[in-house]
């Protein structure tokens, strides 16, 4: 095929819905980590197909240059669509087909990616789709959502709308609402600093498993949103609903285990997390519960002591510390790019008086790339803490604080509130500290109080007149006033 055919087939293989035109980018994951997680998810999660998985494992392949590998998970996707559909096979096998032509076309094996774009537009036909190689379909839809959403927080809101339009073609489908109701219940996490947020998965997740009330998985999470909502007795009816009715499934096992780490009994949890361990022992999450779970038993300990511990208490709590570095460590290990399990290795290195190794660590983090916002404010705000409280270092804390919160402004409790408190105690030691006074101007001009901010950031510029972000922003207040 000369070299204007091929651009040629290029052009209508990007018409199909598929992963490879979902803009599904490999720098947001860490492909060996995927990889390993739909490998386990085929093993593990009980669920009714796993074409889903089959497909999104065979991009996952050709993303790590395995196309032969890859054709394989299609060949298997192919199998189960027509075990698990028999009648429906024509419009199951799109997505299936379209990725089967990518992988082809790839390979340079052009006449078999025609073959397959042929086998879509053919359904496309038999289907009355408007489209030549695309046709209208909830199932197309609920696909892309799972797809998207194991490509991490990047695409949540693009997973959601995915979902969102499966279920206005079917609004009572068990796998569009489970879907969504996962969706939301991810963005819940991401979202759980801002008021009100906390609460927007829970009729999802309820209306889900009323559709399918087998569903594990779906307890386990209903139960972590009941927790939320501090309706943890409820919660842990499902809990115990799940767990009775799977012994080794470790999505289960390790829902449960952080439902009952988050109610206070880490040993509980522990027990949950090894038995998930034995199934899965190369899980970077599994490893990051365990060491939360020693980190949690290790503050009991300081509590019971007034942060004083003695003999074998402090002999048993430096004990736990070292078990949540090796968990944290070996969590990061697993999954190169998971900002929190840095983050609390980070903090346990501090708590040991490792300050050295904790700097070291929290360097690594600032400097990851393809995070996401979240992730950055959060790593801006646990520095910010560590510079504050173990190094002392005030101005460099404020720095950070400032920084995370410009990330999103709108999203920032917490920074600002550890900022307005290191403010305060800044100003009352010296009432010209012109940091703090910067920050000031800062904070004011956030709130919209821009006579407020003129006045705290003339003062900061007085202490430090050729400070260029004083000046900057001293120009555009007055400029808009």
């Amino acid at each position: 095929m000369s070299e204007a055919s091929k651009n040629s087939l290029k052009y209508l293989l990007l018409k199909l819905e598929c992963h490879f035109t979902w803009k599904l980018q490999k720098e947001d994951i860490e492909v060996p980590y995927t990889e390993e997680r739909i490998d386990d998810q085929l093993e593990y999660l009980t669920i009714k197909s796993k074409v889903s998985l089959l497909n999104l494992l065979a991009y996952v392949k050709y993303l790590k240059g395995q196309n032969k590998e890859a054709l394989e998970s299609l060949k298997n996707a192919e199998e189960s669509i027509e075990q698990d559909y028999p009648d429906q096979v024509e419009k199951r096998s799109i997505i299936t087909w379209g990725n089967y032509a990518w992988i082809y076309y790839h390979m340079d094996r052009l006449s078999e990616a025609q073959t397959y774009l042929d086998k879509v537009e053919a359904s496309c036909k038999k289907l009355s789709s408007a489209f030549q190689y695309k046709v209208d379909l909830p199932e197309i839809d609920c696909e892309k959502g799972w797809s998207l959403l194991k490509f991490g927080g990047r695409y949540y809101e693009r997973a959601k709308a995915s979902f969102e339009r499966a279920l206005q073609a079917d609004p009572e489908h068990p796998e569009f609402n489970t879907g969504f109701a996962i969706v939301m219940y991810r963005m819940d996490d991401f979202h759980k600093d801002m008021p009100g947020s906390k609460s927007l998965s829970l009729s999802p997740l309820k209306k889900a498993l009323s559709l399918d009330p087998e569903s594990t998985f779906l307890k386990v999470l209903l139960a972590l949103k009941l927790q939320d909502m501090e309706e943890s007795s409820q919660g842990e009816k499902y809990i115990k609903e799940a767990l009775d009715q799977v012994s080794s499934e470790p999505y289960v096992l390790r829902y449960a285990a952080k439902f009952y780490r988050r109610e206070n009994n880490p040993e509980k949890a522990i027990e949950l997390l090894k038995k998930a361990l034995k199934l899965v022992p190369t899980s970077a999450f599994l490893h990051h519960q365990m060491g939360l779970c020693y980190r949690a038993q290790m503050i009991q300990i300081k509590k019971a002591t007034r942060n004083k511990p003695k003999g074998k208490n402090k002999e048993e709590a430096d004990r736990l510390v070292r078990s949540a570095i090796f968990y944290f460590e070996a969590a990061i290990k697993q999954k190169p790019l998971f900002v929190f399990a840095y983050l609390d290795l980070a903090n346990m290195y501090a708590e040991a008086n490792q300050f050295n190794e904790a700097e070291e660590i929290f360097q690594k983090v600032l400097g990851l790339k393809h995070v996401r916002e979240e992730e950055k404010q959060q790593a801006h705000f646990h520095y910010g803490r560590f510079l504050e409280f173990h190094r002392k270092a005030g101005d460099v804390a404020i720095h950070h604080y400032l920084e995370g919160i410009k990330i999103n402004t709108e999203n920032c409790t917490k920074l600002l509130g550890a900022l307005q408190k290191l403010i305060a105690k800044r100003m009352s030691q010296n009432s010209s500290d012109t940091k703090s006074l910067g920050a000031l101007g800062f904070i004011h001009k956030l709130k919209g109080e821009k006579e407020k901010a003129l006045e705290y950031y003339e003062k900061a510029l007085k202490q430090d007149p050729g400070n260029a972000e004083y000046i900057s922003a001293l120009l555009e207040l007055r400029l808009s006033i």
